[in-house]
Formats: structure tokens, sequence, C-alpha cells
């Protein structure tokens, strides 16, 4: 499963209150905007957030025994955003501002991530997979495996994780269903944050 929408400020900090040294529970450099997603976070800070998520809604009992909050790797990424599609967008090969959020030319640019959910969703019910902010996979940055695979989960070790998406301030090219960037785990920037997946990962 994957979250419709990616990760609030609101939500983030509900997580995250509380910590202590490097981490922040309202990190973003727009901060104050509840329903847009949070930014400014680095995959470290991720992997903190997804640890107290998973054990504050197990004691609630709220997560089922052998599922867990998890990042997507980057093929369910891309598998969510293209929907079925096999086009550049989950919407066809053309791009413009009504679509997503990204700096475009002709008609200015984005001056920072905007509330989630405020375009269309993909054909199924995906939220802002293109643009707004570029997400956080689990998977390390590599080249692609040569031949035919099925759902890799990308190299066993590096020194950057994918992301994916584009963001408000990238060319549409960026935002492309295939479109991967390599970024250094602990990076933190206004253009990233992530979406939460629910997996089953055993008893």
């Amino acid at each position: 499963y994957l979250g419709k929408y990616e990760v609030t400020q609101a939500q983030y900090q509900a997580v995250m209150t509380g910590v202590t040294g490097d981490l922040n529970a309202t990190p973003s450099y727009a901060h104050g905007n509840p329903n847009h997603p949070v930014e400014m976070v680095s995959w470290d800070d991720v992997q903190v957030f997804l640890y107290r998520l998973n054990a504050v809604e197990k004691a609630a009992g709220r997560l089922p025994a052998g599922w867990s909050y998890v990042l997507p790797t980057g093929s369910e990424w891309e598998y969510a955003c293209r929907a079925g599609t096999e086009t550049h967008y989950s919407w066809g090969n053309d791009i413009n501002s009504t679509l997503a959020l990204y700096s475009f030319t002709g008609s200015g640019a984005a001056l920072g991530a905007g509330e989630v959910g405020q375009y269309a969703p993909n054909p199924w019910g995906f939220y802002d997979m293109h643009g707004n902010i570029m997400e956080w996979c689990s998977d390390w940055y590599g080249e692609y495996p040569s031949g035919s695979v099925t759902n890799p989960t990308g190299p066993a070790s590096g020194s950057a994780r994918v992301s994916r998406g584009g963001f408000w301030g990238t060319s549409g090219d960026r935002l492309r269903s295939a479109s991967r960037i390599p970024i250094t785990p602990g990076s933190r920037n206004a253009g990233t944050g992530f979406r939460a997946g629910l997996r089953f990962i055993g008893e």
C-alpha cells in the first residue's frame, strides 16, 4: 500500500514532536503550512519518523501483525506513479502548469511546495506523483540490472539514495515517471520529502 498524498507537515510534526539533537519536528523551509508536504528531511530523518510511527501504531493496536510503514522502493514508486500507463507522465506525454507544480516555462516558476492534492490524481488515485516535491525511496541509487527483472530493489550499497517525482523548482522533464535523482541520505533540502508505504514484512 502507498499513501495517496505526500506526508504533510502536520503529520510529520504529530509523529516527531519531542525529538532532540539534530532532529526537528517542524523542519520545513516553508514551515507553518500543515497541509503542505514536509520537506528539509533527510533519508535518515525519515527512518526515525517511520520507526516512531510504527511504534505508536503498534502500541495502539492499529497495525496488524507483520505489517510496517516503510518507504517504497524506486520500482514500487514508479509502478504506482505510472498507474498502468506507458507515457512520459501518467496523463500522457505533454506537461503544462495545469497538471503539476514545477518550474514551467512561460508562466513563471513555483516558489515552493504547495498544498497536497491540488492537482488531479493519477488513474489509481495517487496525488502529486509528478512535481510538488521529490520523494525519497528506500533503495540505493545505481545502474539498473541487465535483462528482465521483477520488482528490483536496487544495489546492496551505495553513496546516494533514490528520489523520484521532481519538485517545484525542476523542469518538467525531471517529473517524468521514469526519472530518478541520486541524493546523499543525510541531505536536507526544500525540494525533497516522502510518501509512506505499508508493507507486510513477516511475522
